[in-house]
C-alpha cells in the first residue's frame, strides 16, 4: 500500500512540473539579421572631378620660301564636369566640358627663305573641350567610352632674329577625339584613365623683317593623355 501511495505521489509531482514548464513564456527564436543588397554601380546622373596629365604638342610656322615644325610636350592639369545616361544593356550616353592649363611649348628655326634665321617659339596656355560620349559598361562598375566634340585653345607663336619683330597670340577653335575608360571604385566616386587628339587648324598673320610685313601661317596640334577622378550626384 505504501508503494503505491509513493508511485501515485511521484505521477502526481510530474504532471504538475510539465505542466509549470508549458506555463513558461517559450525562448525566442534566433534568426540571422537581414543583410542589406549591395548597391549596384550606375552610371546614371552628373559629375565633377579634377585630372592631370602630359599635354604633346605640333606646331608648325610657315613663311614664303621655308618653314619649321616644332614637337614638344608639358604638363596638363584641371578639371572637368558632365552628366551621364545610363540605358538598358549597359549602353552610356553623356557630355562632358573640361579645362585644362599646360605648359607645352615646343621651338625651332627656320631654314630657308624670307624668314630664314627666324626663330620661332610655340606655347600653347590652355585647352577647353566640349564633348558628347558614348559608353558600355563591359561589367557594372566598368565603363569603355569613346567622345568626341569641340576643342578650343589659346596659342602664342613667337619670332624672334635680326630685324624680326612679330607674335601671334589668340584662342584657337578646332574639334577633338578620343576615348578611354573608367572604373567606379566606391559609391559616388570613379577614377578614369584617357587619351585625346585635338586639331586646331591653321591661323594666318604678319610678322615685320626690317619694317616689311611678311605673311606667316601657323598650324597647331594637341595630343594630351589623362587620368582623374570624379565625384557621382546619384
Amino acid at each position: 500500500m505504501k508503494r503505491i501511495l509513493l508511485a501515485t505521489v511521484a505521477v502526481a509531482a510530474l504532471g504538475s512540473a510539465s505542466a509549470l514548464a508549458a506555463d513558461l513564456p517559450q525562448r525566442p527564436e534566433y534568426k540571422a539579421p537581414m543583410m542589406a543588397p549591395a548597391p549596384v554601380a550606375t552610371w546614371t546622373g552628373c559629375y565633377i572631378g579634377g585630372n592631370i596629365g602630359g599635354a604633346f604638342g605640333n606646331a608648325d610656322a610657315s613663311a614664303p620660301g621655308g618653314e619649321v615644325s616644332g614637337n614638344g610636350s608639358g604638363f596638363a592639369g584641371g578639371g572637368q564636369v558632365g552628366c551621364d545616361y545610363e540605358f538598358g544593356g549597359g549602353f552610356v550616353i553623356g557630355a562632358r566640358e573640361l579645362l585644362d592649363y599646360t605648359s607645352n611649348n615646343k621651338s625651332g628655326t627656320i631654314g630657308t627663305g624670307a624668314l630664314a634665321g627666324t626663330t620661332v617659339n610655340f606655347n600653347n596656355q590652355w585647352f577647353d573641350t566640349l564633348t558628347g560620349r558614348l559608353g558600355y559598361a563591359i561589367q557594372p562598375a566598368w565603363l569603355l567610352y569613346f567622345q568626341g566634340g569641340a576643342a578650343w585653345a589659346h596659342t602664342s607663336t613667337n619670332f624672334s632674329g635680326p630685324g624680326i619683330a612679330g607674335q601671334t597670340s589668340n584662342s584657337r577653335t578646332g574639334w577633338t577625339i578620343g576615348g578611354g575608360v573608367e572604373w567606379m571604385f566606391a559609391p559616388h566616386w570613379s577614377a578614369f584613365l584617357e587619351g585625346n587628339y585635338m586639331d586646331f587648324g591653321s591661323n594666318s598673320g604678319n610678322v615685320t623683317l626690317n619694317a616689311v610685313p611678311v605673311p606667316v601661317t601657323v598650324k597647331a596640334t594637341e595630343s594630351d593623355v589623362l587620368v582623374g577622378v570624379n565625384y557621382h550626384f546619384f
